[in-house]
Parts: structure tokens; sequence; C-alpha cells
């Protein structure tokens, strides 16, 4: 996690968890059709996005991992008959621990590196790129902003968290927009039409690709029974939210693309031992770089802090900022500038939530120590219409230039729910830092007598691993392993 500025386009930029191709909408003008080969314009509005994409989402992966990613995507991209496909689209594999996928204008692609190790084949990296391509062939993003602008001035896209709590006010939608930056949950909604529209012609390259056109709906399996596996240990619904969904529900999508790539006949490869091969060793889950979420803990080795959320409560570590769900309230960690004076710090959160039009400020301020830490905390409480909500900063003192701060949403009277976790924030001692190891990808060839329940208790996690392991590797309850064919595991290591 770090803070960083991103500007207010980028942040109607589509970045949900758990999604395959939220994308940016920009620009205006007539649509190209999607024969017209990238044009300068949209190579320039791509070229303005690429930087801060990257920032947002822990910067573009270099080595073997990405150059594979980048050929695989640029192989498919060429199925798409823009005259300029392989010399125009920039292909990248981001260092981001959620599942997702995205484009924006000018053939920039982009596959999460967590996404890439849910796959079990080449084909069906290829058909997850191919989903992209086709948004970019398609023109999506234009057109969807462009229907956007007709609605509002954000477009109508804004995914509002605190929305369920906060309405479409003012302040609610300052609050939304400042809670979610760095929890990669902002997103413009893709069309369900645009979003099938997308996957048909992912399939459709597929098949010129010499892909087995399947693969599109089992990545779109895959991805929909991990939703369900990280709902059920998170505690809490297995539908994503609307409001962290850049698309139709993938489970929703996977008889459709299976219905559709059978009816044009079966064939194709899938290089699943060619792909199973090139991504071993590739990181899984959490970078340490931007700490590591264990069970309900967050620890950052290199920051030197630690806290733990609350009981049902589920958390998103983004690049600049980690993000606290459930049903009781939202709430998000992360810094800002430090001048030395906490209490001043607490006050500009609060201005910073409050926006230009809407003044925001506790009705007092406290001060406390917290685990050795001298910290500073304010509640205001925000009408809605409606109902009412409070809002809390509580921030700590890490160092004469360095604060950390939470801020959170609750409804009104309950502010206590996230009392627990802001009196868990700790500093770290460097033994406990240094015992962060990440995991990462192995592939192992199954040898005789290996089971799935041999296997799976070698996956570096304390519970659920038979379920984590099937989820892995695409295995329903019924399937078995056989000697000799190639599964991946879940182990520490560098």
């Amino acid at each position: 996690m770090i803070m960083a500025r991103i500007s207010r386009k980028l942040l109607i930029l589509g970045a949900a968890p758990l999604a395959i191709a939220g994308c940016t909408a920009v620009g205006g003008g007539p649509i190209p059709s999607a024969s017209t080969p990238i044009t300068p314009t949209e190579a320039q509005q791509g070229a303005q996005y690429h930087p801060q994409l990257l920032s947002e989402f822990g910067g573009a992966m270099t080595g073997s991992h990405a150059q594979y990613v980048e050929q695989v995507g640029k192989n498919i991209a060429v199925q798409s008959g823009l005259g300029n496909a392989r010399e125009s689209f920039t292909v990248s594999l981001l260092n981001s621990p959620v599942h997702n996928a995205f484009a924006v204008p000018g053939g920039y692609i982009y596959t999460t590196r967590q996404l890439v190790t849910l796959m079990n084949n080449e084909a069906e990296l290829a058909g997850v790129l191919g989903h992209e391509v086709g948004h970019v062939a398609a023109r999506h993003s234009q057109r969807r902003q462009q229907e956007a602008q007709k609605n509002s001035l954000l477009g109508g896209g804004l995914a509002i968290l605190s929305g369920l709590l906060l309405g479409d006010s003012g302040i609610g939608n300052t609050l939304s927009r400042t809670l979610l930056q760095g929890s990669q949950l902002l997103t413009l909604k893709f069309s369900r039409q645009q979003e099938l529209e997308a996957d048909d012609l992912g399939i459709e390259y597929l098949s010129k690709a010499g892909y087995d056109r399947r693969a599109m709906g089992t990545v779109l399996s895959s991805l929909a029974a991990q939703n369900a596996l990280d709902a059920r240990l998170a505690g809490r619904n297995a539908s994503v939210p609307e409001w962290s969904s850049t698309h139709p529900d993938p489970a929703s999508r996977v008889q459709s693309a299976l219905a559709k790539a059978n009816a044009a006949g079966t064939g194709g490869v899938t290089n699943r031992d060619t792909f199973l091969s090139r991504i071993d060793g590739l990181r899984y889950g959490d970078d340490p770089a931007q700490g590591m979420i264990e069970g309900s803990t967050f620890i950052h080795p290199e920051l030197r802090l630690a806290f733990t959320a609350p009981q049902g409560f589920y958390m998103v570590n983004g690049t600049r900022a980690v993000s606290i769900q459930g049903q009781g309230g939202q709430a998000q960690m992360t810094l800002a500038a430090y001048n030395g004076n906490l209490e001043t710090y607490v006050r500009q959160q609060f201005t910073a939530l409050g926006g230009q039009n809407n003044q925001l400020a506790p009705a007092q301020l406290e001060r406390t120590t917290v685990n050795g830490l001298p910290a500073v905390y304010g509640t205001a409480r925000v009408n809605n219409g409606q109902s009412q909500v409070d809002v809390v900063v509580f921030a700590y003192e890490f160092a004469r230039d360095r604060a950390y701060h939470f801020t959170a949403i609750t409804p009104a009277g309950r502010a206590g729910t996230f009392n627990g976790m802001f009196q868990s924030m700790r500093r770290i001692t460097q033994t406990e830092a240094s015992s962060v190891v990440p995991k990462k990808l192995q592939i192992v060839t199954v040898a005789r007598g290996d089971t799935v329940a041999t296997l799976a208790r070698r996956m570096a996690y304390p519970a659920a691993q038979e379920e984590r392991f099937r989820v892995l590797n695409g295995l329903s309850s019924r399937d078995t392993v056989t000697a000799g064919q190639k599964v991946k595991l879940v182990v520490r290591g560098q």
C-alpha cells in the first residue's frame, strides 16, 4: 500500500476485484467501427492513462511471466482484424492480488497476476485477453462514456460503496470517491450487452487462433467458483455486490459462453502443460512490498505496522490503501502528507472528505495513545436527508514526518463497530517483519499414490486447503487427479 494521487478522470476507470474487463471511458465524438485501426487520438488517450493505471495496480511485472502474457496477448490481438494490432497493442501483467483484467482505448490491455494464477491453460489466458481486445475493437469505452455524459457529471458509472449509507448526497459522493481510492473498487460499468459482445468476440478470436473455444466458459466458471469460495471464507454473501462488480456476475455468463463455443463445434488446442510451465513460480496473493492480509490481520513488513479487522469484515488490499468491508460499515486505512501536527492532519482528512462544497468537521478531537503510538480521532455526524451516518477519522503518528489513518463510515450511533480495529494498530518488530513470506505458485507433477487430499495438504493455508486446491485447478468436487498430470499448488517462497 502506497499513497499516490490520480486524476479525477481516472477515478471512473473500471478496476473491480473478481471481475473481468473493467475499462475506462474517455473521449467523445464519432465512434470508429470495430474494423478501424487504433486512431492517433485513441493511442494518445491510452498513453495518458497507462502510467496511472500501472501505479494504481502495483506496476507492470517484468521477466519471463510478463513476456509470456504479452506474447499471448499480442497473438490474440491480431485476430481482431485491427490493421495495426500487433504493433499498437500494449499488454501488461500487473503486480496485483485481485482477480481482474481490463482495457483502455488505444490498445492497452491488462491482466493481474492473480487472475492468471486462476487460469489452467493458455486458451483461457487468450480468452480473457481476447475479451479485452474485443472491448477495444468494439469501442465500448467510448460508447459508455458518451452515454454516461448524458446522465451525470460522473457518468452515472461511479460505484457508490458508501451509497448504501449515504445515498446520492454531495457529501456521499465525495466520501465514496475518497474511501474507494486505492481499494481497486471504482468502476464504470459496461452494459450487459457489451460484456456479452466482448465474450462473443473473445470466442471468435479464440477460434481464429486455433484455441479451444470453450476456454472462455471454463475461465468464467473458475472465476465464479473463486468468487463463491472467497465469499464463504469471508462469511459474506456469495453474490458479488452490485457496487463492486464491473459487469454481469461471471456465473451467469458461463453457460452462455459454453453454449456458444459448443455451437461452433469442438476442437482447438489448450496448451495446458506449456501454460503451467510458463507460470511456475508466479507470485500468489499479496506482495509484501504492498502489505499482506493474513486472515483478519493486515501486516506491512516495510512500513512496520499491523492491524486487525473486525470479525465478519473482509479486507481488500490496494496499492494505495486497504479497504475494510462489512454489513455494519466500511473503512479504509491509508496515509497522507504529514507536517508533524496530528490534530491538523485529522482535520485535513475531514476537509478532504467533505469536498469543496461541503463543510465537514468533527464535533471535537480526542487525543490518546494506542499501543505506544500517539493518536488523534474525531467523529462527524452527516445528515443524509432520510438518515444519518457517522464518519470517523482515527490517525496515528509513526514518525515526525509520517502518519497513517483510518476513515470509517457507519450508520449513526454505530461508530464503535471499528473501535477494536482502531485499538489494534501497532508497530511490528523487525523479527515479525522478517517472518512475512509471500506465496507463489508451484507446478508439480502428480505422482503415483497422490490424491487431491494429499496434494491439498501441501497448500500454504491453515484451512480450506482442499477447497482452495480444487478451485485453483478447476476441479469439481467429484474430480480426481491422475499420475503424470500437472497441477498448481500455492506454497511459501520468495
